[in-house]
């Protein structure tokens, strides 16, 4: 939790966007609530993440070799879940890149506005699942790599 504290500092202070950059994401460890009759993770806006989250959305049945992705974000932040399985996110700022596994339902990767990303690597049966801050928008999204970077830079 002391982990959470810091990043929700960090996330509230920085207004992030063209400054946001490969090395202001982590995985974050939610806590469990372990029983026997199986585990809970719940997660609340501005207390576990410093955003209300406004959208849910799951990728699932993701066909072997394929990648999803290929974007970056204006505004939106994000918190991504493995909620089964496991898969790779890549994070490029435009300089630098960071390649983050994600594999446990309770670990989250928070993503700060303004940053490329590209998921791949998914196992069988594999389920990710986003809470964002925003609705959809198409106009918050590049799509094009060499647009993305000059608007960063």
């Amino acid at each position: 939790m002391k982990i959470i504290s810091e990043t929700l500092k960090l996330l509230r202070l920085l207004k992030m966007s063209k400054t946001s950059s490969v090395f202001d994401c982590n995985i974050v460890e939610f806590d469990k609530n372990h029983e026997i009759k199986g585990n809970l993770t719940a997660i609340t806006n501005q207390l576990q993440i410093s955003f209300d989250i406004k959208r849910i959305y799951y990728l699932y049945d993701i066909p072997g070799g394929t990648s999803r992705g290929g974007h970056a974000h204006k505004d939106l932040q994000q918190l991504v879940f493995a909620m089964s399985g496991s898969f790779d996110i890549t994070l490029d700022d435009g300089k630098d890149k960071r390649i983050f596994n994600l594999s446990r339902p309770n670990l989250g990767l928070i993503i700060p506005p303004g940053l490329w990303r590209e998921l791949d690597n998914f196992s069988s049966g594999s389920i990710c699942m986003v809470l964002a801050s925003e609705l959809y928008d198409e106009k918050d999204y590049f799509r094009n790599y060499s647009k993305f970077k000059e608007w960063k830079y």
